[in-house]
């Protein structure tokens, strides 16, 4: 059989249906459709899943004991599979001792550049500190001396005493001068010293003229002060001149020592650098707690409260560098790896491209730069140049963590490998996409096959395969709708996506250009890389706020505007960006930030749950005839509670099973087969369904079931209008996207009565979205303005951008060369500004 494919047979997981294709195998794969349709199911739960299977079972049966074995995935039979790496937008480690420079391994370089090549410094007195071995103190006293010179061992350093017990130890080892305070005295004389001042103090060890005779007089004489002094050696010429040697790490003044200079001394994992008072986190969580706020146990589970409960204040005693300040002494170019680390990626590439090496140092150092400077591009190039090494991992978008994952793949010259990726292009502006199309195509040219879940357009035109899965979402998707090259889904029959790849289908302005009014003025923001800019931001309408990646959007909208109003509106405690004023407040009653954050850190967690819908479902089932005659009240039928919850996996469904050094797994619970409640709380029922099945009807299937409860239905109904049909109610936050967990939030502000007085931002609303799931979502987002309450999206997308009333332009790149607003206007005015980098590419789409 051929290896230039792999080869799937009747994949049935989750919605597939039994299906059966062929991957081409090193080349690059695009797998397309609406939400919902099974791409994921395909590309991570089938073919991903089984890789890693695969690698499991090829391991010893000593590493496997340690590992939970791994389902395999509903598929009949899967050949030409390679070994599997999977870039996900959740796969980010949240452990805050990641960093972008641990995750991309550019830190681990940096820790070897500084232990070979970086100049160590007294940290109290600033001066140079260089260890030589015996024979490199030798060749250099060789080199520099030619007339008599004095052999002498530093042994009191600028400390009070008298010292009588040292001098009288000397005497008897049979030296018989010394120098204190730059005059020589002999010892066979009587010496008093004033025990309140500080002395300096040095034994004369050996008076020589350095000649190739005495050289090994030399060698002796400087043994015997090194055993004396522990490692310090001092040299005196006739005029007095001094020059002091290290054996050590020590500085020749005060003679505080260095440990041994290697890579783990630069490492905030290892006790040798890790600051002694944070242990290497960077800061000491210092708790500052709010005691007019109380939220119960199930509200915490589905807030995002700890910015409001929880403070990170840096270190004071490394200032958040992490390091201890024997570390920090090292420096590169005048700059210490706590410096660099701070530097922005295109700064920190031009550092390293500017600084001057010694010639000893460029034996060694391009070795070693070559990994950092490749790494530090790529990262540039596809648009996160903005990062610094220092930025912690669980802090990074989807995107911006894919990127990095990506960027250490793309420095690794694997070759043979399936690499799995999930919308890499999420957050890049179509400037920097290209080169992410590169970095794919750079791993495929290594013989590595590509499997790529996106949306993108650009992405689909330089695929050599695309996968369109469909029709729709859910029990209607799970189908491979066409697959072939561009120009074939193009004119594939019954492709959507092929619909709009041609033209077919587009997502039109469907109304004029709204004006505005009203408008809120923020004005002098200077949060992290804004200039000092005022945002003019008309109300009543939908602006898109758009930019480069880093270019200061989030800064301004969600740092400084939206914390600004929730302080003023809504008794916001957490940090607000810094600005100067803030006008036209009046006009607004509320400020929701609509993030990609999860609803829910642990599998408890639900969209029931988050939207309200489950206290209505608990409350209709309480009031059945059945639940009357037990006894059971609402609280029954939650499974955060004793009572009607299993209590082996305590209502979860779910264990956790230890994995050692991989992250931890959840299996089904045994007891209840995943239901979450007791036998008894699950022989109520409803329309023949117990309140576990209930959960486990997608939100399209309970529509129908809860058509005549108008309370749920209307709740329901909203998940329903932006694309969540497929979801089911109760299913885990953990396995929700960031883009479902986005729209989730979004449904539950939909939800409420609109006062017409409310600012929702939303940043990247379009994550995960197909064109028709986009089309739909503007729909929805055009009914909230229609109402007179305000949309700002921060997005990319030029789909969504095109149908915006009014667009504000950030830039003109990222980190300190963005923050300012170059643009704002209608999407027509912005395509006609040569500035405007968003506007060279809305002119292609308007």
């Amino acid at each position: 059989m051929s290896t230039s494919f792999i080869r799937i047979s009747g994949a049935k997981e989750h919605n597939l249906k039994n299906i059966s294709l062929k991957i081409p195998r090193n080349q690059l794969t695009v797998i397309t459709g609406v939400s919902g349709s099974g791409k994921s199911s395909l590309a991570f739960d089938t073919l991903y899943a089984e890789g890693q299977r695969r690698y499991v079972e090829s391991l010893s049966s000593y590493a496997r004991q340690f590992l939970e074995n791994l389902k395999k995935p509903d598929v009949e039979s899967i050949d030409g599979l390679s070994p599997a790496i999977a870039i996900e937008q959740q796969g980010l480690s949240h452990n805050p001792r990641s960093t972008v420079g641990t995750l991309t391994e550019i830190y681990d370089y940096l820790r070897l550049l500084f232990a070979r090549v970086g100049h160590a410094f007294c940290s109290e007195c600033n001066l140079e500190i260089a260890a030589q071995s015996l024979d490199q103190m030798v060749s250099s006293i060789m080199k520099s001396y030619s007339d008599m010179i004095y052999i002498l061992a530093p042994i009191v350093r600028q400390r009070k005493g008298e010292y009588q017990k040292d001098l009288l130890l000397l005497k008897q080892k049979g030296y018989s001068r010394v120098k204190v305070d730059g005059q020589y005295y002999d010892l066979a004389l009587p010496l008093e010293l004033d025990k309140n001042k500080k002395h300096s103090m040095d034994v004369l060890i050996d008076r020589l003229e350095p000649t190739p005779k005495s050289e090994e007089r030399l060698l002796r004489s400087l043994e015997t002060t090194l055993r004396l002094t522990n490692g310090l050696v001092k040299i005196e010429d006739l005029n007095g001149n001094e020059k002091i040697f290290s054996e050590k790490f020590s500085c020749t003044h005060c003679g505080s020592q260095l440990p041994e200079i290697e890579p783990r001394l630069f490492s905030f994992n290892s006790p040798m650098g890790a600051c002694v008072t944070c242990h290497g986190l960077g800061f000491e969580g210092l708790v500052s707690i709010d005691s007019t706020k109380d939220l119960l146990m199930e509200e915490i589970e589905e807030n995002e409260w700890d910015t409001v409960y929880f403070q990170k204040v840096p270190c004071s005693q490394c200032q958040g560098t992490r390091l201890k300040k024997e570390a920090l002494s090292v420096k590169i170019g005048n700059r210490s790896i706590g410096d660099l680390v701070e530097l922005s990626l295109p700064m920190l590439l031009s550092f390293f491209k500017d600084i001057c090496w010694s010639d000893r140092e460029k034996n060694i150092a391009p070795r070693i730069l070559k990994e950092i400077t490749d790494r530090l591009d790529f990262l540039i190039r596809v648009g996160v140049g903005y990062l610094t090494l220092n930025r912690p991992a669980a802090t990074l978008s989807g995107g911006e963590g894919q990127r990095i994952r990506l960027a250490t793949q793309v420095g690794s010259a694997l070759t043979g490998v399936l690499y799995v990726l999930d919308e890499p292009s999420i957050g890049l502006h179509p400037k920097d996409n290209l080169h992410l199309i590169e970095a794919l195509q750079k791993l495929k040219e290594r013989r590595n096959t590509v499997l790529v879940v996106e949306h993108d357009t650009l992405t689909m035109t330089h695929a050599d395969h695309i996968i369109d899965m469909g029709p729709g979402a859910g029990i209607h998707g799970g189908n491979i709708i066409a697959q072939g090259s561009l120009s074939e889904i193009k004119n594939a029959p019954h492709s959507l996506t092929g619909a709009y790849l041609a033209g077919k289908c587009s997502i039109d302005i469907s109304s004029p250009r709204k004006p505005s009014h009203r408008y809120l003025t923020l004005s002098g923001a200077t949060e992290n890389n804004l200039k000092n800019i005022t945002l003019k931001l008309p109300l009543g309408l939908f602006v898109c706020i758009t930019g480069v990646s880093g270019s200061g959007k989030s800064s301004l909208m969600i740092d400084t505007l939206y914390r600004a109003l929730a302080k003023k509106l809504q008794g916001f405690k957490g940090n607000v960006g810094k600005y100067k004023n803030l006008e036209g407040v009046d006009f607004l009653e509320y400020v929701h930030v609509i993030t990609q954050s999860p609803i829910g850190r642990t599998p408890r967690s639900n969209p029931a749950t988050y939207t309200g819908i489950y206290s209505h479902i608990r409350t209709l089932f309480s009031q059945l005839p059945e639940s009357k005659i037990r006894g059971y009240k609402p609280g029954r039928f939650s499974f955060n509670v004793t009572g009607g919850r299993c209590e082996n996996c305590m209502g979860a469904g779910l264990v956790k099973m230890e994995m050692h050094f991989l992250p931890n797994s959840y299996i089904e619970c045994d007891i209840c087969q995943g239901r979450r409640y007791n036998r008894e709380t699950l022989e109520v029922r409803y329309k023949d369904k117990n309140i576990s099945e209930v959960l486990e009807m997608t939100v399209e299937e309970a529509l129908l079931f809860f058509t005549h409860v108008p309370h749920i239905q209307r709740k329901l109904a909203t998940l329903s209008d932006v694309g969540l049909g497929y979801i089911h109610l109760g299913q885990q936050a953990t396995t929700l996207s960031g883009g479902e967990s986005q729209r989730i939030k979004l449904s539950k502000e939909l939800g409420k009565k609109s006062t017409g007085t409310t600012l929702y931002i939303l940043d990247e609303p379009t994550t995960g979205l197909h064109f028709e799931d986009i089309r739909k979502l503007l729909r929805v987002l055009q009914k909230l303005t229609d109402a007179q309450n305000t949309i700002v999206v921060i997005e990319h997308n030029l789909d969504v951008i095109k149908c915006a009333d009014y667009i504000i332009d950030m830039g003109p790149d990222a980190g300190d060369a963005g923050g300012t607003i170059i643009a704002q206007g209608t999407p027509e005015e912005i395509a006609k500004n040569a500035q405007s980098l968003t506007g060279q590419f809305l002119r292609k789409v308007l």
